[in-house]
């Protein structure tokens, strides 16, 4: 059996605090580990939970399992808010939505929706094979209310260019772009990823146009891209479709001013590291950065040196791991995104994260190790 739960701990070089985390397909919990690997508190819905992050009030704002009928992966059939004790307090419903959300400051949410393509758009797009050619997908942009009400959108392929934005020769034609990160920059413009063309950018909120937008040809489909205090932007370059080589994963650290890496973390080997869908990273506190390799489950903390300091695999199975290549029964650990939360932030304030409330779980997963 391959060793799961947490694996490493250097303590004195770790940033210290508390890693969330959920599966990524067909779970309906979401766990909050502090350093030694145990569950300190746990969230719960009954429709599922495939990526959650924490507001500064506690509580857990989640996308659930995808419905039924779902153009594309990572659907959701809801976001839902839930409390510290797992109740709902608030929840937006559409069949359209997918993969990543974010909450703004002044209350509304922003949410990732599906949409098909004009005619005249889709037929002018360039690269990809197969897919149905009356039926591409796009990706909207939503702001919504706490009421429910739809008060803004981007619609992304108003803002791109046929000659640049080609889609990848080993990716179908089903979506031009694949959005799977939405994430913030410190004056709330968009930071955006998309998959398909290997593109992330910064999108200014006012006119929908692009400051910033870099990628094709230097790296390989990304995810989670976040604006670090210095103002460059840290992202997991995927590399799943690299020119040429063994394919292999990186964490790079740009700057959008110049377009110049300034930072890496490759494994060594470097195949040894990889994850061609989902995963994340983060910056944290003292300068280490948090990695999510998704499709392994494998969550693990490198300090600017790029030494492993923490690392800890997700024991917690599912099934239907089809869209990493698996079948309905296979079971699956992958984990969309992690986040650290160190001690002294508001969710976690005045909250009780005492592990022996778990102990039963705790016990049965370390027997696993």
């Amino acid at each position: 059996m391959h060793h799961v739960g947490l694996s490493h701990y250097t303590p004195d070089r770790c940033f210290r605090g508390y890693t969330l985390f959920c599966n990524n397909f067909g779970g309906y919990y979401s766990y909050l580990i502090d350093m030694e690997g145990r569950i300190c508190h746990q969230w719960h819905s009954s429709e599922g939970i495939g990526y959650g992050f924490l507001l500064p009030n506690g509580h857990l704002l989640l996308r659930t399992h995808a419905p039924q009928q779902s153009p594309g992966p990572g659907g959701a059939a809801a976001l839902l808010e839930l409390d510290w004790d797992s109740n709902v307090v608030w929840e937006h419903r559409s069949p359209l939505m997918h993969l990543d959300f974010e909450r703004l400051s002044n209350g509304n949410t922003l949410a990732l929706q599906w949409v098909v393509l004009p005619p005249e758009v889709s037929s002018q797009v360039q690269g990809g094979f197969d897919g149905d050619p009356g039926k591409m997908m796009g990706d909207l942009v939503t702001e919504i209310a706490p009421t429910g009400e739809v008060v803004w959108e981007w619609k992304s392929w108003e803002h791109l260019n046929y000659e640049e934005d080609v889609i990848c020769p080993l990716e179908n034609r089903n979506e031009w772009t694949h959005q799977n990160a939405l994430n913030l920059t410190p004056d709330e413009n968009l930071l955006v990823s998309f998959r398909q063309i290997s593109t992330v950018g910064i999108v200014d909120r006012t006119s929908g146009n692009f400051r910033w937008k870099w990628g094709p040809g230097e790296i390989s489909h990304q995810h989670h891209p976040t604006m670090l205090d210095n103002g460059r932007v840290l992202l997991f370059d995927n590399g799943s479709h690299h020119a040429r080589g063994v394919p292999y994963s990186r964490v790079i650290e740009v700057d959008p001013t110049t377009n110049q890496i300034e930072w890496e973390y490759l494994a060594d080997p470097p195949f040894s590291f990889f994850s061609p869908l989902i995963s994340s990273a983060q910056r944290l506190a003292n300068g280490n950065t948090l990695i999510c390799e998704g499709c392994t489950g494998r969550m693990f903390e490198v300090t600017g040196n790029r030494e492993i300091v923490w690392e800890y695999i997700n024991p917690f199975t599912q099934p239907g791991a089809r869209a990493v290549g698996g079948g309905p029964l296979d079971l699956s650990n992958t984990v969309f995104r992690a986040h650290r939360y160190g001690p002294e932030h508001l969710a976690l304030k005045g909250k009780d994260l005492d592990p022996g409330r778990y102990g039963n779980l705790n016990r049965l997963y370390a027997n696993l190790t």
